[in-house]
C-alpha cells in the first residue's frame, strides 16, 4: 500500500522525473568538480581553493596585466575582484540555532534546518522576509487577514509574523513586515518545535519555524554603502559597519542602516521602510556577551491586498492585470518597532556551559483597510469595506540553560536543561463603515473614506486585548555511540499557556481565560553510514495557543480558540560535504483545521475551527556548487493536506485550502569564466494546485514565475565596486499565488531591481 494517496502520486509523476534528472546532472557533475579540481584547482580562482569557514585566499601570485579602466595592478586587481565576488556568492548552509540544543550542524542533528546568508539578502535586493524566503521550496508567502502583514506557509501551516523568532527567542521580531537588511542569517526550520522552541506565542509554527541571526561585526573591518532602486519608483539605499578592536579584537560593534521610500511596481502603491540596528559583542577564552538594539518603520499606503470571494461564487476570477491596484487609496498602514536582545554564555571549564538571553519588543501599529469581496467571478463587480486598527503591543521574552558534555564508558552525553517565558500584553480598538462601496476587480473606482461610525475600544488610547503568559522547562540527553555514528536524543519540554482576552471594544471585562499545561516529548535517531552522509529520525509535538479570530469584516472578532498539540513523525536522510548538500526527507503531522469563511451573503466572514487537517509529505533540497563557479540552491515538495473528522463528515478526505500539491524552486548562479568577477543568475518559482474552499469545487490553478539578474565586480580606486541589476516575474504573468485562508493573492507584476555596492 502507498504511503501517499492517489492525488500526491500524481503530482510525483510529473515533477519527480525532473527532479531526478537535475540531480543525476548535479551528481555527475559534482563527481567530475571532484576528479578536475584535485588535478588542475578549482577552475574560478587558480590560485586558493574557496574554504568551507569562508576563510579569505591568497594573495594573487598571477602576473601583472592592466585591466581597463581599473587604475591598479592586474594581480592587485583580479585579488580584489576575487575576494569581493566571493562575498557576493549565494550561500544557503545546513544547519542553525536549534533552541534547546542550541547552535547545530545540519548533518549532526534529527531535522531538517537550513540558513540563507546576508550576501544572498543583499544580492536580490530583499526588502521583506518573504522576499528572502521566495528562495526556500518549502516556503510560501501570503499575506494575514485583512492586512499586509507577511504569513509564511511551512509543511501547510502557518507561520505568522508573530511567532517569527531572534536567535531562539520568540516574541521579539516586528509582527507584520520584517526589514531582512538586520541580519546576518534567516534559518528555516521545517516540522513542529514546541521541545525546541516553545509554544509560539502567536499560535502558529506548528509545521516550522522561521528564526532570524543579528550581524555581528566580524574578524576583518568592514565599510559597506549600497545604492539600490526598485520600479517603478522605489529608491533607497543601506550601510553597513563593522569592527573588532581591543586586545585580541574582543570588543566588537557593527552597525545597519537601511531605507527605501517610493512607488512599487504595483500602480499607485507606495512602501517605505526605515530600518537601524545597533549591534555590540564582547568575549574572552570563557565568556560571551552580545546586545543588540534595533529600530524599525515600514509602512504601506495605498496597499493591494487580498481577495475574498462571495460564497455563493461557483468559479473563481481571473487575475486583474498584473500591476493593477484594485484596492482604495485611502487605505494605509504604518508600523513601528522598538526592539532588542541581550546574550551571554560562560564556560565552565570545558564540559559545562550556562547561558541566559533576554528580549523585549514594543510595537505601534495603525492602518485603514479595505478588503474587496467578489460577488461575480465573470465581471469582476463586488464589494469594498473599510476598518480602522491601531494595535499596540508590549512583549518580554527570556531563557536560561546550562549544556554540559561528559562520558559513561563509550557513551557521550550532551545534556541540555533549562527554561524560558515570555509575557505578552496586546491593545487594540477598531471603527469600521457601516454600508460596503459598490467596486470592481478590474476596473476599480476610487471613493472618498467612508465614514467609519461603528467603532469598539479607545481608537485614541487602546485598551488591553490580550494577555498571554508561556513558560517552560526543558531537558534532554543526546547519546552519541561508536564514535559519533549514532546520537540519540530523547527529551520533553512541560509547557504551560495562560491567556486572557479582554472585552476592549466596550467595558473591559475578561471575555475568556484558559491556563493550560501539557509536557511535549521529543526521540530523534542519527545514524552516520559514512562521514557525509546522515539517516535521521524524529517524532516531536507542536503545541500552540488556540487560534483568535482577527482580521477584518469578522462577526466573531476577538474570538479565542482551546490550545491543541500536535504529532509529528519524520523521517529522512542527509548528504553534506561543506560546499554541497542535500536533504530528503519524508513527514507526517496534523493539528485542528481553521480558517475564514464567508457568513451568509452578509459580505462578512466568519472564522471557525472544523476537523482535523493531516498532512503527509515530501521534501527534497539541493544547495551548494556543482561545479566550479556554478551554484544551485532548491527543490521540490510534495504534500497531501487532508481534512478529517469534519462537520458531518462533509469535507472528510478533501484537502486543505490553499496548500499547493507540489512547489518546486530553483535558483542558479554561475560565474563567466570569460569575465572575471562577473555572474548571472536564474530562479524558477513553480507552485501546484491549490483548493480554494473545503468543498474542493474551485481551485487556483498552477503557476510559474521566472527571475534572471546579473552582477559585475571590479575595482574602482582599489575598492570593489558590485553592480546588480535583476528582473522578477520576466514574463510579466497575472497569476493568483495563494488562496491560504480562504482569499486570494496576486503575484507581483514584472519588477526591475538595481543596486550598487562599494567596500571602502
Amino acid at each position: 500500500m502507498s504511503l501517499f494517496p492517489p492525488a500526491l502520486t500524481q503530482a510525483a509523476s510529473r515533477t519527480i522525473p525532473a527532479l531526478a534528472l537535475l540531480l543525476a546532472s548535479c551528481c555527475l557533475n559534482h563527481a567530475f568538480a571532484a576528479t578536475t579540481s584535485t588535478a588542475t584547482g578549482d577552475i574560478s580562482d587558480t590560485k586558493q581553493k574557496p574554504a568551507a569557514t569562508g576563510t579569505k585566499p591568497a594573495a594573487s601570485s598571477a602576473p601583472a596585466r592592466s585591466i581597463p579602466g581599473a587604475g591598479v595592478e592586474a594581480g592587485q586587481g583580479e585579488d580584489i575582484i576575487i575576494k569581493a565576488a566571493r562575498r557576493n556568492r549565494m550561500e544557503v548552509t545546513s544547519g542553525g540555532q536549534l533552541g534547546a540544543l542550541g547552535n547545530k550542524k545540519g548533518l549532526d542533528v534529527p531535522f531538517n534546518i537550513r540558513s540563507y546568508n546576508s550576501s544572498l539578502i543583499l544580492n536580490q535586493q530583499s526588502q521583506t522576509l518573504g522576499e528572502v524566503l521566495e528562495n526556500d521550496p518549502s516556503v510560501r508567502t501570503t499575506m494575514g487577514y485583512g492586512n499586509f502583514a507577511e504569513m509564511f506557509v511551512i509543511r501547510g501551516f502557518p507561520v505568522d509574523g508573530d511567532d517569527v523568532a531572534i536567535n531562539g527567542l520568540y516574541g521579539i521580531t516586528p509582527r507584520q513586515l520584517v526589514s531582512p537588511q538586520l541580519y546576518d542569517q534567516v534559518q528555516v526550520l521545517n516540522g513542529a518545535s514546541a521541545f525546541l522552541n516553545g509554544a509560539a506565542p502567536g499560535g502558529s509554527a506548528i509545521g516550522g519555524n522561521i528564526n532570524l541571526m543579528f550581524k555581528h561585526a566580524e574578524e576583518s573591518p568592514l565599510n559597506r554603502l549600497t545604492a539600490d532602486y526598485t520600479s517603478s519608483g522605489q529608491g533607497g539605499g543601506a550601510l553597513d559597519v563593522g569592527r573588532r578592536f581591543g586586545a585580541d579584537k574582543a570588543y566588537g560593534f557593527r552597525l545597519n542602516a537601511a531605507g527605501m521610500d517610493g512607488e512599487t511596481s504595483i500602480d499607485q502603491e507606495r512602501r517605505h521602510d526605515i530600518a537601524i540596528g545597533g549591534d555590540f559583542d564582547w568575549h574572552d577564552d570563557k565568556t560571551r556577551i552580545s546586545l543588540d538594539m534595533n529600530y524599525q518603520n515600514q509602512a504601506v499606503d495605498w496597499g493591494r491586498g487580498g481577495v475574498f470571494l462571495a460564497s455563493d461564487l461557483t468559479g473563481v476570477p481571473r487575475p486583474a492585470a498584473p500591476s493593477h491596484n484594485f484596492s482604495q487609496k485611502w487605505t494605509y498602514n504604518n508600523l513601528n518597532y522598538l526592539f532588542g536582545m541581550l546574550n551571554i554564555e560562560h564556560d565552565f571549564g570545558k564540559h559545562f556551559t550556562v547561558y541566559g538571553a533576554f528580549g523585549a519588543l514594543s510595537g505601534e501599529e495603525k492602518g485603514n483597510y479595505s478588503t474587496l469581496t467578489v460577488t461575480n467571478a465573470q465581471t469582476g463587480d463586488g464589494t469594498a469595506g473599510a476598518m480602522y486598527v491601531p494595535f499596540n503591543q508590549m512583549n518580554e521574552s527570556t531563557r536560561a540553560g546550562v549544556r554540559a558534555h561528559f562520558d559513561t564508558g563509550p557513551v557521550h552525553h550532551e545534556v541540555n536543561a533549562g527554561g524560558s517565558a515570555l509575557w505578552e500584553e496586546d491593545y487594540t480598538a477598531y471603527s469600521m463603515a457601516l454600508t460596503s462601496l459598490s467596486t470592481n476587480l478590474y476596473k476599480t473606482p476610487q471613493y472618498a473614506a467612508p465614514e467609519e461610525t461603528f467603532s469598539g475600544g479607545n481608537l485614541r488610547n487602546p485598551t488591553r486585548s490580550n494577555w498571554t503568559k508561556l513558560y517552560s522547562l526543558f531537558f534532554s540527553d543526546t547519546m552519541s555511540f561508536w564514535h559519533d555514528r549514532i546520537a540519540l536524543t530523547a527529551g520533553f519540554r512541560y509547557q504551560n499557556i495562560l491567556n486572557n482576552s479582554y472585552n476592549y471594544y466596550s467595558d473591559g471585562r475578561m471575555n475568556d481565560h484558559y491556563d493550560k499545561d501539557a509536557f511535549t516529548p521529543v526521540v530523534g535517531l542519527v545514524i552516520h553510514p559514512t562521514k557525509h552522509t546522515a539517516i535521521y529520525f524524529n517524532r516531536i509535538e507542536g503545541l500552540s495557543k488556540g487560534p483568535e479570530a482577527t482580521g477584518t469584516n469578522l462577526v466573531n472578532l476577538g474570538q479565542i480558540f482551546a490550545p491543541y498539540q500536535s504529532v509529528q513523525y519524520e523521517i529522512g536522510a542527509k548528504y553534506d560535504i561543506g560546499r554541497f548538500t542535500t536533504t530528503l526527507a519524508f513527514y507526517q503531522i496534523s493539528q485542528p483545521n481553521a480558517y475564514s469563511e464567508p457568513y451568509g451573503n452578509s459580505g462578512e466572514q466568519i472564522y471557525r475551527e472544523n476537523g482535523l487537517q493531516r498532512n503527509r509529505g515530501m521534501e527534497l533540497s539541493v544547495n551548494g556548487e556543482i561545479i566550479p563557479g556554478l551554484r544551485f540552491n532548491g527543490g521540490m515538495t510534495l504534500i497531501d493536506a487532508s481534512l478529517r473528522s469534519t462537520d458531518g463528515g462533509v469535507d472528510n478526505g478533501h484537502t486543505a485550502i490553499g496548500i499547493p500539491n507540489y512547489t518546486v524552486n530553483g535558483n542558479l548562479e554561475y560565474d563567466l569564466p570569460f569575465l572575471k568577477g562577473a555572474t548571472v543568475t536564474g530562479r524558477v518559482v513553480n507552485t501546484g494546485k491549490q483548493w480554494v474552499n473545503t468543498a474542493n469545487t474551485q481551485h487556483l490553478p498552477v503557476w510559474t514565475r521566472f527571475d534572471l539578474a546579473a552582477r559585475y565586480t571590479f575595482p574602482v580606486a582599489r575598492k570593489p565596486l558590485t553592480l546588480r541589476f535583476g528582473v522578477d516575474n520576466l514574463a510579466n504573468s497575472r497569476f493568483w499565488t495563494s488562496s491560504f485562508n480562504g482569499y486570494l493573492l496576486e503575484g507581483l507584476p514584472r519588477t526591475f531591481k538595481f543596486s550598487a555596492t562599494v567596500d571602502f
